[in-house]
């Protein structure tokens, strides 16, 4: 018989305090489960006749027969009683909600653990239980009681004869709580990061001599002492709290972790704890013990989500990897016809360079290597290519997007506008002088990305044909054959697969710049520079004077390091594990596109301008760029604006601003204004 189909009689007749430990505790799963049995079918029929919750007007009910019934009383009030004599009251107050370890993983874990594997009822364990008995959605039922229903339950389901029991619980669960608290404190990584002005009165240190005072208080019966101890110890629980929530300043400068992250989050929520039990100890009545349940099922509701879990604690990482994308991003968006020439010219030199990594390409291709060796020496070129490309300053256009759109993010941050003017003239500060500022970001952030592509592609596309002239004439033929040039005509076409290839690629442009935030954050949160510069075995071997330039160098370069060699190995070796697993998915990157197309003219001549398969080609390295820059940048954007907090409210008039800045200057996307004329000094 399905438990939500039994009747009210057949549940109270099933009672009994002489059943196993098992089956008691299943009466009260099916008890809770009959007060919540037709409340979505009362939910849906709102607005006619009582709008008073459905289990709550069931509580009533079921209340009402045991007044009136004696025997179905008797054995609802023994089951109660052996229920309450028989739990562990302290497991529940003590461990509910929180992780047996102090680490974000193994609280990850254990709630997939739970969300698998089914629970049993055959535990004296409380917080095990408490799932069984309780739903998300009771919250809504429970706030709903008022003070005649909540008083008559108190009557039956409260622990009558083994009130000391419950009482002795909550008191055990304070000593569990408080010591998790000072063990989570005492810990050496939470212990260095904490504000040492707020650890002077040793808040943590005193803790246990606190709880010992209201405990004994409690169990003498001054009320007098317990309200002051009690007082005490919540100014302790305020001031550890201001001490774990200091570790936040201390990580977003020197590096976060997401551990300790959950240790503070942990710990401040085991102090939220030992108050709502003081206040539950302080006053012992229906409406306090109701309160105290409805948090618990809150607290639960929230421990079963692991994305919850997740979001919370990986936004702060992500929002640091890519803050740290956002001061490198800044250097890449150009303001004026300087910075734009700048930018030409250095993309200019990475497009050079991208010319030798193509030629180099159709090289490895020709030994014919195994699909995995193939992906690797294919990676180890793009690697070694984009770091040259990061060591000689020059720029490579596609890994701007992952940079620039956090700095522009950046910018809606509440609070933060850097071009707002700073002498308060009323009326240049309002929201559309903010929307025109943020656009005009986006012009400087669109004629950047064009101007990189642009220098990328005019310096490779001429190489790549010398090069392939030069062979020609060197040897008689040119590098790159007709058979090589037949296939990137084949591969590079619109009317293929490109585009998808090309939004793909744009995915692991955007996957390059969170390896490149997450190593330079794992680097300053090990303080490696330090390491570095003061090492003695390294400063015995390289001098004091080198180490420090070691020092910052590392320091300097160790994003773009990481972004070049993992965008490289990305490139070239996911495709294989895709193919692996038997998905043909590609990469196409517009440069080393433009450069293949480029080979391939020098292989098949003048002639081929004549083929519309060159022109699909030429048509794609458009679209590639777009993707490219597009997917990578939208990705990088919203990953920035979620770590932030942000929501676009004024989406729709960023947008119509962005389409009449078009309309108006389209060519500002294009090419910048003429710079200022510089003031002339004062006589």
């Amino acid at each position: 018989m399905s438990t939500a189909a039994w009747d009210l009689t057949a549940l109270l007749n099933a009672a009994d305090p002489r059943a196993p430990q098992a089956e008691r505790h299943l009466w009260l799963a099916r008890l809770m489960q009959w007060l919540r049995h037709g409340s979505a079918r009362r939910a849906s029929a709102g607005g006619r006749g009582d709008t008073t919750a459905h289990p709550v007007l069931r509580l009533r009910q079921m209340l009402q027969v045991l007044e009136q019934n004696p025997p179905h009383a008797q054995a609802v009030r023994g089951l109660i009683e052996a229920f309450w004599r028989e739990v562990d009251v302290a497991a529940l107050f003590a461990d509910l909600g929180f992780s047996p370890r102090l680490a974000l993983a193994s609280a990850m874990w254990q709630r997939l653990r739970e969300k698998v594997l089914p629970a049993t009822p055959a535990t004296r364990d409380l917080s095990a239980l408490f799932p069984l008995l309780f739903e998300d959605s009771d919250r809504a039922w429970l706030r709903a009681l008022d003070d005649d229903t909540l008083t008559r339950a108190a009557r039956w389901l409260s622990p009558a004869q083994g009130a000391a029991h419950f009482r002795d619980g909550l008191i055990e669960a304070l000593a569990h709580l408080v010591s998790a608290v000072r063990s989570a404190a005492f810990a050496t990584p939470m212990r260095l990061r904490m504000d040492a002005s707020l650890l002077a009165n040793d808040p943590f240190g005193q803790l246990d001599e606190a709880r010992a005072a209201v405990t004994a208080a409690l169990k003498t019966g001054d009320r007098t002492a317990l309200a002051r101890d009690a007082l005490y110890l919540r100014a302790l629980l305020d001031a550890a709290c201001d001490a774990a929530a200091s570790i936040a300043s201390h990580l977003e400068e020197h590096g976060v972790s997401v551990d300790i992250v959950f240790e503070a989050d942990q710990l401040c929520a085991r102090a939220r704890r030992i108050e709502q039990l003081l206040d539950a100890l302080l006053e012992p009545t229906p409406a306090e013990g109701l309160r105290l349940l409805t948090e618990l099922v809150e607290v639960q509701a929230g421990s079963r989500s692991i994305r919850a879990l997740f979001s919370r604690h990986y936004s702060l990482l992500a929002r640091h990897v890519s803050e740290r994308s956002a001061e490198t991003g800044e250097h890449y968006i150009t303001r004026s016809r300087a910075e734009y020439r700048d930018m030409l010219r250095r993309a200019a030199g990475g497009g050079a360079v991208v010319a030798g990594t193509t030629m180099l390409k159709f090289g490895l291709a020709a030994l014919g290597l195994s699909a995995f060796w193939g992906g690797l020496f294919a990676g180890t070129n793009y690697a070694l290519s984009f770091t040259l490309i990061m060591l000689l300053h020059w720029t490579l256009a596609t890994k701007q997007p992952a940079m620039t759109a956090p700095a522009l993010a950046a910018r809606l941050q509440p609070g933060v506008d850097r071009d707002a003017p700073a002498d308060g003239v009323p009326g240049l500060g309002g929201p559309q002088a903010r929307i025109e500022r943020f656009v005009d970001e986006v012009v400087h952030l669109i004629r950047s990305q064009i101007a990189g592509i642009v220098g990328n592609v005019a310096m490779c596309v001429p190489l790549v044909l010398a090069l392939q002239w030069l062979g020609a004439q060197a040897f008689g033929a040119p590098p790159v054959g007709r058979a090589e040039a037949q296939h990137v005509l084949a591969s590079l076409t619109l009317l293929g697969p490109t585009p998808l290839f090309a939004a793909f690629t744009g995915v692991l442009l955007f996957a390059s710049s969170l390896v490149a935030g997450w190593a330079e954050n794992w680097f300053v949160f090990h303080r490696l520079d330090s390491a570095i510069a003061w090492n003695p075995r390294i400063v015995q071997r390289l001098g004091a004077a080198r180490a420090l330039r070691w020092s910052r160098w590392w320091r300097e370069n160790i994003s773009g390091l990481a972004a070049s060699v993992s965008l490289g190995m990305l490139l070239g070796l996911v495709p294989v594990v895709f193919v692996f697993f038997g998905i043909g998915l590609d990469v196409r990157h517009v440069t080393l596109s433009a450069g293949q197309l480029a080979a391939a003219f020098g292989a098949e001549g003048s002639l081929l301008l004549q083929q519309p398969a060159f022109w699909w080609c030429v048509a794609s390295i458009a679209v590639i760029g777009a993707l490219n820059l597009g997917v990578a940048f939208w990705l990088a954007f919203k990953v920035a604006l979620r770590s932030r907090g942000i929501v676009l409210r004024e989406r729709r008039e960023i947008y119509a601003a962005i389409r009449r800045r078009l309309w108006r200057e389209p060519l500002s996307f294009l090419w910048p204004p003429r710079d200022p004329p510089t003031p002339l000094p004062p006589q």
